[in-house]
């Protein structure tokens, strides 16, 4: 798990909580909720989507610490995410998680109803229950105009104390993560293809693809 949260789901790690806002802490922006609303409904309607990831970590002087990329998979409830040294597997049912490194796959339960770490979550609506938010304008991200929303955690023990997500056409691109430490993790998405046909068996490990593997079953 922890190797996981160093990659593509440090994201989805910090925004998907069980927070509930507390009475006086302020209100959302209406504006801003129209377009989180929008991409949220947007990526449910799609039957598929496969896209590149980046995700870059830099230290509170601006050093960057590491660079993961890689490609994510995704249909209905099921994922697959590829990037060096790692591969992760999800049929809805169960987990797999493949150390290339060490030859080993780790086999977990999937539970919808648990507060799950999933690709899916960066894209749907995980901010109503969570944060506070508002529409700070448009602003010039990847050499693009787009739109930034800045989130507020409501649950201040959180480990970072801003997000920042970077909209374009009901579309996120990038996520900005910024830690109390300093630590700021950015997370961008690139060459989004959608409704693609996808066969199911992409999102299964096949331990015979994968001669000697060690596999720790879990489940």
């Amino acid at each position: 798990m922890r190797h996981i949260l160093t990659t593509i789901f440090i994201c989805a790690s910090f925004l998907v909580s069980q927070a509930q806002i507390p009475k006086g802490m302020g209100k959302s922006d209406a504006q801003a909720k129209v377009i989180l609303d929008a991409v949220s409904a947007k990526f449910k309607a799609y039957k598929s989507v496969q896209a590149n990831f980046q995700l870059v970590i830099q230290n509170a002087a601006g050093k960057n610490m590491g660079n993961k990329k890689g490609v994510v998979s995704m249909k209905g409830m099921k994922y697959q995410v590829n990037l060096t040294g790692q591969e992760i597997y999800s049929d809805g049912t169960n987990i797999w998680n493949y150390d290339k490194s060490s030859n080993e796959v780790t086999i977990n339960k999937f539970d919808p109803s648990a507060n799950s770490i999933t690709p899916q979550k960066l894209f749907t609506n995980f901010y109503d229950k969570d944060f506070l938010y508002k529409l700070n304008g448009d602003v010039k991200e990847g050499g693009k105009m787009m739109q930034e929303i800045e989130l507020t955690p409501v649950d201040k023990t959180k480990p970072f104390f801003k997000v920042l997500l970077y909209i374009d056409k009901s579309t996120i691109y990038t996520t900005k993560v910024f830690e109390k430490n300093g630590n700021r993790y950015t997370y961008s998405i690139s060459n989004m293809k959608t409704n693609t046909v996808i066969a199911d068996n992409l999102f299964v490990f096949d331990e015979k693809k994968h001669p000697g593997v060690e596999v720790v079953d879990l489940r």
